[in-house]
């Protein structure tokens, strides 16, 4: 597999020899999305609370008598059958929505979802990425000039101008490689990657 290497006008200068192993995998459909599913429910908080008929500040008297008034027979106003009564099975704050993936098979969908972006033509490798000063218009300049707009770009070393200026670019985003995530991977368009994290990759998925 050969990926284009970029240069600052987003030209594509030369190809990069890629390992098949990794940037050449079949598109596993079913594995990305349980590794998709499984990284978006990990995030999830349980900080939902709710009340059942024990914990509702209700009166415990009897709303009226059992007999002769032609209406449903009714014990008290905390039944969840009535607005403002508790829920029968309410949600916890310990409610777990956490999915387990081995790492195997999280591996496995890193090289597939790459080894797509590949074949699409949305992996591209730069020699390096930064800005000169932590301003956003620069960033947004160079960008422009590559012909991207929606971009996600993976360095080996963040540096403090380029994570600055890209804080209120829309459609932007910079990480290291260690916090690449397979949500962003498929998000954005296209996949920026310096020369540097690719030789990691290589490493880490061989």
């Amino acid at each position: 597999m050969e990926l284009k290497l970029l240069n600052d006008q987003g030209q594509a200068a030369f190809n990069v020899v890629a390992p098949d192993a990794i940037f050449g995998r079949d598109y596993n459909e079913a594995l990305i999305h349980q590794i998709v599913v499984a990284y978006q429910a990990n995030a999830r908080s349980g900080n939902r609370k709710q009340k059942d008929r024990e914990e509702v500040h209700h009166t415990t008297k009897k709303p009226w008598r059992q007999k002769g008034t032609g209406r449903a027979r009714a014990g008290m106003s905390s039944s969840p059958l009535w607005r403002g009564g508790g829920r029968i099975f309410p949600n916890s704050p310990d409610e777990n929505f956490s999915h387990k993936v081995n790492k195997k098979m999280y591996r496995a969908g890193l090289c597939s979802i790459l080894s797509q972006l590949a074949r699409e033509g949305r992996l591209l490798v730069v020699e390096n990425f930064s800005v000169e000063a932590p301003k956003t218009k620069l960033l947004s300049q160079k960008l422009k000039t590559m012909g991207l707009d929606s971009v996600l770009v993976i360095t080996d070393n963040l540096e403090e101008n380029l994570l600055l200026a890209s804080r209120n670019l829309p459609g932007f985003l910079v990480c290291e490689l260690r916090n690449a995530d397979p949500v962003s991977l498929v998000f954005y368009k296209k996949i920026l990657i310096t020369k540097l994290a690719l030789a990691k990759i290589e490493e880490i998925l061989a």
